[in-house]
């Protein structure tokens, strides 16, 4: 999905202080997908990030097909169910009563999920694709759509049938899989605690 399309950046006036301290996860989603132009606009925001010797080591994945999402989801409730047999109990538990019930669906219904994969190992691989999956969380949420990185696809998307499926070559590694879309509603800011600063010479 290569685009040519000329960002215009004046378009997207909101303070990036505001972007920042602003953003928080969405788990309730309106059922529409996010149109091609805004993607295209979120993935060009992410390869902005900084990248260790400029190896620009991402690739992105799209899925916007609402069955694939939904087998997806189920595939990734019974590897992270199966996983829960070496947690911490008190942990298991609470990953149990969250992914069990029947309707639970890992994307939360949201439309659209992108993800970043690795393209090689690396030192600094990991770093790089969290990076871009900041910058393109926080173009998210400036023009007006709500994310959630989900963890519990990771394993379910790394697997060979997953891979073979969405013809993703065996040496790649899904990273950070996001949902994006319209919130149904408004998410409520969380407090963070003060920076802990452990010295200061």
């Amino acid at each position: 999905m290569a685009s040519s399309k000329t960002i215009n950046h004046d378009q997207i006036s909101m303070n990036v202080m505001d972007v920042i301290y602003n953003r928080r996860a969405v788990r309730d989603y309106l059922p529409k997908k996010i149109d091609q132009d805004l993607i295209h606009i979120l993935l060009n925001a992410a390869i902005q990030a900084p990248t260790a010797m400029h190896e620009e080591p991402w690739s992105f994945v799209i899925i916007q097909n609402k069955d694939l999402l939904n087998r997806l989801s189920e595939s990734a409730k019974h590897l992270v169910l199966a996983e829960t047999k070496n947690s911490e109990p008190q942990q298991a538990k609470q990953v149990i009563d969250l992914v069990k019930p029947a309707d639970f669906n890992v994307f939360y219904n949201a439309g659209t999920l992108i993800t970043i994969y690795s393209k090689f190992p690396g030192s600094f691989v990991a770093a790089d694709c969290w990076l871009a999956a900041e910058n393109l969380m926080l173009t998210a949420y400036a023009n007006g759509l709500g994310t959630c990185v989900i963890g519990f696809a990771v394993s379910a998307l790394n697997t060979p049938e997953w891979k073979n499926e969405l013809g993703i070559p065996a040496e790649m590694t899904a990273m950070v899989p996001i949902i994006v879309g319209q919130p149904a509603g408004k998410t409520p800011l969380s407090p963070r605690k003060p920076p802990e600063i452990l010295t200061w010479k």
